[in-house]
């Protein structure tokens, strides 16, 4: 039998649905054991606290201290902002323990983190019946939280209108069965290290590897810190696409590569990682966070970089003393496109 015969055979269908099944089992698995122990966390802090509430500051330093100690046995995953979030699952979810059955095989740590933000205590028990139901992913759930799907309906006299249109703008959203895979959160409670092929395409990613050793070696006090970094808050992951840290200026530099024409949005995402990377990552001795996005198709390669707390004029001298130039990151993508359009028309 031929390759092209086999792949379309149902001798191959049936391996391919056993191994599908296999995954989904060994996930769904983790998924309970995972979420489970997030909730015994949350509700051992809660006690914890309950028992020192008379000290000021008591749960805050609680948390810092905890976060250092689980961080150094188990590794990432166990920041400040997670084990927050694991405090607030319980108090969210208090009764956990007696819907874990219909819910923890269905519903994943990423599914109970949009859910726990919503507000209303109808809409909240809505999404979670929905989600688990309608096997709603990540990414269709939290389209739904944020477009208000479950008020829309409220106030419809007719709610299939509503409900097909959700079903058809959220179709592409559903397509990846296999999201779970990419879950930073699975990857750190397992302790594995996270996979960041999957975040960028090709052509981005082999560009990324390039400027990373272009800016090595042109630029002047540049330490490479990341690739692909996992930025973290209470509700999202977020990854940025190069993480410097430039030990003359004292400060993190991110890079972040559109290989599209620049927008107004992917100047104000910039300028939310340099926010989130100076609250969460910089320490005191680290002067602000810069931020720069590069793009490939642009009149203008450098779009935009943020300096933040009023020093804009003071570390915009340094940034283009210490950084190589517009011209020459220019002329880098371009070469490195070149390089990649001759390896692929092999």
């Amino acid at each position: 039998m031929k390759l092209n015969e086999m792949a379309n055979s149902s001798f191959v269908s049936d391996i391919k649905q056993i191994l599908d099944q296999a995954r989904q089992k060994a996930y769904s698995a983790i998924n309970v054991a995972m979420v489970e122990a997030y909730w015994f966390v949350g509700k051992k802090i809660v006690e914890q606290e309950q028992q020192g509430q008379q000290r000021a500051g008591y749960g805050q330093s609680l948390i810092k201290e905890l976060s250092k100690v689980l961080t150094l046995d188990f590794g990432k995953g166990f920041s400040e902002t997670n084990i927050r979030s694991f405090r607030l699952f319980y108090l969210t979810f208090p009764e956990y323990l007696s819907i874990q059955q219909t819910l923890s095989a269905k519903l994943s740590w990423s599914h109970f983190q949009l859910i726990m933000r919503v507000s209303n205590l109808n809409a909240r028990a809505y999404y979670l019946k929905e989600a688990a139901d309608n096997g709603w992913s990540v990414r269709t759930l939290d389209r739904n939280i944020s477009t208000l799907y479950y008020d829309r309906l409220l106030l419809s006299q007719k709610e299939e209108p509503v409900k097909d249109e959700m079903i058809e703008k959220t179709k592409k959203l559903q397509q990846d069965k296999f999201e779970f895979i990419k879950n930073p959160s699975v990857l750190e409670f397992l302790n594995l290290p996270a996979n960041t092929g999957y975040t960028e395409s090709e052509l981005e990613s082999a560009l990324i590897n390039n400027l990373q050793n272009f800016i090595l070696e042109l630029g002047k006090g540049f330490a490479f810190v990341e690739q692909q970094q996992l930025i973290r808050t209470e509700t999202r992951d977020y990854f940025i696409d190069m993480v410097f840290y430039n030990y003359l200026l004292k400060c993190f530099v991110l890079i972040d590569l559109k290989t599209s024409r620049i927008s107004h949005e992917d100047v104000g995402q910039m300028d939310m990682y340099v926010r989130m990377y100076d609250e969460l990552k910089k320490s005191a001795d680290d002067n602000p966070t810069l931020g720069i996005v590069l793009c490939t198709e642009t009149d203008q390669d450098i779009a935009r970089y943020s300096i933040l707390k009023g020093n804009e004029q003071i570390f915009a001298t340094k940034y283009k003393l210490f950084l190589p130039t517009e011209e020459e990151l220019r002329t880098e993508i371009e070469r490195g496109k070149l390089v990649l359009k001759l390896q692929f028309d092999k």
